[in-house]
């Protein structure tokens, strides 16, 4: 099924004004006090993420990027 070149043209032009009305809606001041609380980051407490990643990686023995290869019982 080919559609027209009308409709083809309306969906280009409807989908390029969706993707631009993205893109132009600046974050407030008052909404950056919002998104920069604490509980609003990936890991709220960064000692217990360190230590977690520290007992896998001991245990999985094939970090690649965070430290080096080896298995036991992580006290290095």
């Amino acid at each position: 099924m080919r559609l027209s070149p009308l409709v083809r043209i309306a969906c280009a032009i409807a989908s390029c004004a969706a993707l631009a009305a993205c893109a132009t809606t600046p974050v407030q001041p008052w909404e950056r006090a919002r998104l920069a609380r604490w509980d609003m980051r990936w890991d709220p407490d960064g000692v217990q993420t360190a230590m977690k990643q520290h007992t896998y990686f001991s245990k999985e023995g094939s970090s690649g990027v965070i430290g080096a290869a080896g298995g036991g019982c992580g006290c290095n």
